[in-house]
């Protein structure tokens, strides 16, 4: 089974300031002249880790992360003013030109896959090919299966641990009562509310449990930013307009893509990724059998990096 490349440092590391209050961390990793690729986190607000950089041949890529507004090493921390999906468009956008890039390849996993493709159908003159993984078309039911009911069915002990900070009475709107708990006055209760947000997630984010990603879930301040930047995200529909995805897909129709998805992934279901393939045939499209949404669950890791390795060909 083919592996991630060895681990590497980064090249540069800098910060953008974009719109008040807002300042991005980002970092490039690779060969300098190599094929631009971006990469882009779930979440949104999980930020970038190590072996994010490690997907793609540092002799043949370009390689550029960074966090998203409020998320990692962006600042200010958790913040929510001015945090929309425009807004992280346009940064992206911010940071192509401030990189001197003309077009580059973009690769997203998870929320990742949502602002690739949105990205992509607002610039895409911009984007020389897509790789997109655990695919997460934003839709109110696609919402409504992880936080409502849904998944609730398949990990009943985890979702007890998540129903627990919301009074009984607010437990017919999740999604909205947890916004009241993340956003309030008091501490405490918004760091209560995020760890088991955000363990809610880490519980079910793989095919098989793993100890290593439910402690990195439960992390302080890896949930709070999480926590308080998704479901700002999700109590404003993504600050997407109905089913805008699918809607949008011909403007792309024509871009070099590989989807990935995980035949059990929770999380993301495969029929939305099935959803995507359906109205983008062009599109390759790869159901990997034995795993769930992580990006760090091996099958996904063998897809993504032929999928790293076909497009360099492709793309020259």
């Amino acid at each position: 089974m083919r592996g991630l490349y060895p681990e590497i440092k980064p090249n540069r590391q800098w910060r953008l300031a974009v719109d008040a209050p807002h300042e991005l961390y980002i970092e490039e990793c690779g060969n300098p002249d190599g094929i631009p690729v971006l990469f882009l986190h779930g979440g949104p607000g999980a930020g970038c880790v190590p072996y994010h950089r490690r997907f793609y041949d540092p002799e043949i890529y370009r390689i550029i992360l960074f966090d998203q507004r409020g998320a990692g090493l962006s600042t200010p921390h958790a913040e929510l003013e001015g945090n929309t999906t425009q807004a992280l468009i346009d940064d992206i956008e911010a940071i192509r030109e401030d990189c001197g890039v003309e077009q580059w390849l973009v690769f997203g996993g998870s929320w990742g896959s949502t602002l690739a493709l949105l990205y992509a159908q607002a610039h895409p003159q911009r984007v020389s090919g897509l790789i997109v993984r655990g695919i997460f078309l934003c839709r109110p039911e696609d919402i409504h299966w992880f936080y409502q009911q849904g998944a609730s069915r398949l990990f009943p002990e985890y979702w007890e641990q998540y129903l627990a900070p919301v009074p009984e009475s607010e437990r017919a709107d999740m999604v909205s009562a947890y916004y009241r708990l993340l956003t309030s006055d008091d501490e405490l209760t918004r760091l209560k509310a995020a760890r088991a947000w955000s363990l809610w997630e880490g519980h079910t984010i793989s095919l098989l449990p793993c100890k290593e990603t439910e402690q990195s879930f439960a992390a302080a301040k890896f949930a709070l930013a999480m926590a308080r930047i998704e479901c700002h995200y999700f109590i404003n529909n993504s600050f997407l307009e109905d089913n805008q995805i699918l809607n949008n897909i011909d403007k792309i129709a024509y871009i070099p893509a590989i989807i990935v998805h995980g035949r059990y992934d929770v999380v993301c279901p495969v029929d939305q990724a099935f959803a995507l393939h359906a109205a983008w045939p062009q599109a390759e499209l790869q159901i990997i059998s034995s795993a769930g949404h992580a990006a760090s669950e091996p099958g996904i890791i063998e897809a993504l990096v032929s999928a790293t390795k076909n497009m360099a060909r492709r793309l020259g």
